[in-house]
């Protein structure tokens, strides 16, 4: 009879112990979910971001173009381009213009243009910065300075 009930109290710690490696395997596994996750939302936050510069530094092309091809600079006050060609169709950048001079260098007149392209996500009425985006909204803004 001694032996039988050594046996129940076996069997017992057996059943207690596949519950616990159970539970652990569980907790392991939503802890594994949520660390492919995040990291999975770092990526894509980071590759957001990089096409949004992408989109910047296109426009900041675009805008270093108007101004010194040609005989004659134009620049554009503000201009948004949404027609992004691959991967930057769903980002609009907004390129801005403005001029100031002339100024005499060496007897000759130059001015001076500085185009500032902002790349975003969710552009507010088709063009960026949007204050009011949510928390799934990049921007990035690149200026340069040019003297014609």
């Amino acid at each position: 009879m001694h032996i039988c009930s050594s046996r129940r109290r076996q069997r017992g710690l057996s059943g207690l112990l596949v519950i616990a490696v159970l539970v652990l395997l569980g907790g392991v596994s939503a802890y594994a979910v949520a660390l492919v996750t995040s990291v999975h939302s770092g990526f894509a936050r980071d590759i957001s971001f990089a096409r949004a510069s992408q989109a910047a530094e296109a426009g900041l092309d675009w805008g270093r173009y108007r101004v010194t091809a040609g005989a004659v600079a134009t620049c554009t006050a503000v201009q948004s381009i949404n027609s992004l060609p691959g991967t930057l169709q769903p980002y609009t950048v907004t390129v801005r213009c403005t001029a100031t001079g002339p100024y005499l260098e060496s007897g000759l007149p130059v001015r001076a243009y500085r185009i500032t392209a902002t790349g975003c996500s969710v552009p507010l009425a088709g063009q960026c910065p949007n204050a009011a985006a949510g928390a799934d909204y990049v921007e990035r803004t690149l200026t340069a300075l040019i003297v014609r």
